[in-house]
């Protein structure tokens, strides 16, 4: 079968599809034929390498859906069954595990990061990630769901904990996290204001809900969001950028305000002056991923039309190098989805 395989760390043209042995299912594995496969910015810090240690060789991509060939006796799916796959594992026996928070697990494997992924016309899954495939969504959406839609969902729904009416400012909203938190945010009832640095990227934020977009590139961000709130602050902050935003992350904050992070791609080395967060009662909470029960929750959402993936390009497998060199440079709005069939 042919995957992106990746045997050494690098650029985009270290990147390659390869003729691959047929996976090997476990008593508990899946087997799925891949049609779409979604790319994040973990893609690029996998190809890099790093202090991470991501092992190679490897088969990449996190985002996966498709259609079952083969299932585990006594589970609930059946051959034929189109499914988007939950990205992850845990150990399954862990108390984090046991309560349904695998993101917490200690041996915590992302698909495609640490264990072999989607990017490949046949891939195995355990059968409890593989869920329904909304019929609502064609296979470049259903590849456009996991790792954004329930990382957004986690940081505002389970972290943050989001109310009606409250004011959340989303930074840098070209990017697909970004994306799935202007439609969840609007959702939950709150009011959005969204950074990005290019017009195409503020009006793709106003698309997906924000009332208010502002450019960080040549407007004052901090004085924007005081006159947007009428000087009350932010109730909500999420970014994924790190250093760059967070002097206007933290002062932006209202008393009680919530940061929440789920990266760092900018930089994860800040200075926090304590008084500022203990005096106004504010919080700053680091968020990973979200529950497989999380994802499914979303997918029911979107079968529903609360909400829909948004996908900016889809190319063939074959293109994987150009699709990185596309991602890296920052230019999405929305997702990068691969066409695997």
């Amino acid at each position: 079968m042919k995957a992106v395989w990746l045997d050494k760390h690098g650029g985009p043209e270290v990147l390659r599809v390869s003729e691959r042995p047929e996976p090997a299912r476990g008593p508990r594995d899946a087997l799925v034929e891949v049609r779409a496969c979604g790319l994040n910015h973990l893609d690029i810090w996998v190809r890099k390498g790093g202090p991470r240690g991501f092992p190679i060789p490897l088969v990449m991509g996190s985002d996966a859906a498709g259609v079952v060939l083969e299932a585990p006796e006594g589970s609930k799916l059946s051959p034929g069954d189109e499914v988007v796959i939950y990205p992850a594992e845990g150990c399954g026996s862990c108390p984090a595990c046991e309560r349904g928070d695998e993101q917490l697990c200690p041996d915590f494997k992302i698909f495609g990061a640490w264990r072999d992924g989607g990017l490949a016309e046949r891939a195995v899954f355990p059968a409890r990630c593989c869920l329904p495939k909304p019929r609502r969504l064609d296979w470049a959406q259903a590849a456009a769901v996991g790792i954004n839609y329930i990382t957004a969902w986690h940081m505002l729904a389970a972290r943050a904990c989001v109310r009606p009416g409250e004011r959340v400012v989303v930074q840098a909203a070209g990017s697909g996290v970004s994306t799935a938190a202007i439609q969840i945010a609007r959702f939950l009832g709150a009011r959005v204001l969204a950074t990005s640095s290019t017009p195409a990227k503020l009006e793709h934020a106003k698309r997906c809900g924000a009332e208010a977009a502002v450019d960080y590139k040549t407007a004052d961000v901090l004085a924007r969001i005081q006159e947007w709130t009428g000087g009350h602050g932010a109730d909500v902050v999420l970014d994924h950028v790190g250093a760059p935003n967070w002097e206007t992350d933290t002062k932006c904050l209202a008393k009680g305000g919530r940061l929440v992070f789920c990266g760092n791609t900018g930089g994860p080395d800040v200075k926090l002056n304590l008084a500022h967060v203990y005096f106004k009662g504010q919080s700053i909470l680091g968020s990973t991923m979200g529950r497989c029960d999380e994802l499914r929750a979303v997918l029911d959402l979107m079968d529903r039309g609360y909400f829909a993936p948004v996908v900016d390009k889809v190319l063939p497998l074959g293109e994987i190098s150009e699709a990185h060199r596309y991602l890296e440079s920052g230019s999405q709005t929305g997702k990068v989805v691969m066409k695997v069939r």
